[in-house]
């Protein structure tokens, strides 16, 4: 017996099955890559003894969750600051910046957040502009949720100048390690144009995120708030 060919509305069907996958799973992070494929290839190796293979699936799913990478959608209008990471607001105040920022030696407004193990792990541009310096600095493993880890921990700070030309305000985003982190990834360099909402960056494995805003920004989160990279509105320029 002929099998049926397959009718257009089958096929749009299909595509359509595809996109609500595609919309629903988020896409890993090539970073994450061999942290999947290792423990996946384990498992397929080990599939005839569970106790290799129930393991090694874990972790593979584990990884993929961590180092998973969704589509966000940032907001419309002018000098709005997004959340660089998704996690929790730990840190409203003002502080110095940090000397590699070069942002003065005046107190400006900081908003800080951590992200837990279970948090997107990728970083966010939090404002579109052009990076003026990008710096790595060594330091402790603290944990990240302590005011001193901004100052102590691993991290890497980029200053950026808001404006098409790069003359604007300048807002400085400092990723820093934590507990379990030991690499944070960078990819932007001095004098790249950075759209609002890109990914720029990951740390891995818990971490945070601080943002130092010119003087006069108005803060729109609060302490325990809980940010979506990209999305949540953290302050708006003056």
């Amino acid at each position: 017996m002929a099998r049926r060919p397959a009718r257009p509305d089958d096929r749009e069907g299909l595509a359509h099955i595809v996109d609500l996958i595609r919309e629903t799973v988020p896409p890993l992070h090539p970073a994450g890559v061999p942290f999947v494929a290792a423990p996946a290839a384990l498992a397929l190796l080990g599939r005839r003894h569970r106790w290799i293979a129930r393991p090694a699936w874990a972790a593979a799913g584990a990884s993929a969750l961590f180092f998973r990478h969704p589509n966000r959608v940032p907001p419309t209008g002018d000098g709005l600051v997004v959340a660089p990471a998704d996690g929790t607001i730990a840190l409203v105040d003002e502080a110095v910046p940090l000397p590699e920022l070069g942002l003065g030696d005046r107190p400006v407004p900081r908003v800080c957040t951590f992200l837990s193990v279970f948090d997107v792990h990728v970083q966010r541009v939090p404002i579109a502009g052009r990076v003026l310096s990008v710096q790595h600095t060594p330091g402790k493993f603290l944990s990240a949720d302590l005011p001193e880890a901004s100052s102590e921990n691993e991290r890497t700070a980029m200053t950026i100048a808001t404006g098409p030309d790069g003359t604007g305000p300048r807002v400085g985003v400092v990723q820093i390690a934590g507990l379990l982190a030991r690499r944070i990834v960078c990819e932007p360099a001095p004098g790249e144009v950075l759209s609002l909402g890109d990914t720029y960056g990951l740390i891995r494995f818990g971490s945070r995120v601080d943002v130092y805003l010119p003087e006069g920004s108005d803060v729109r989160v609060a302490l325990g708030q809980r940010a979506v990279g990209a999305e949540t509105v953290v302050a708006e320029l003056p």
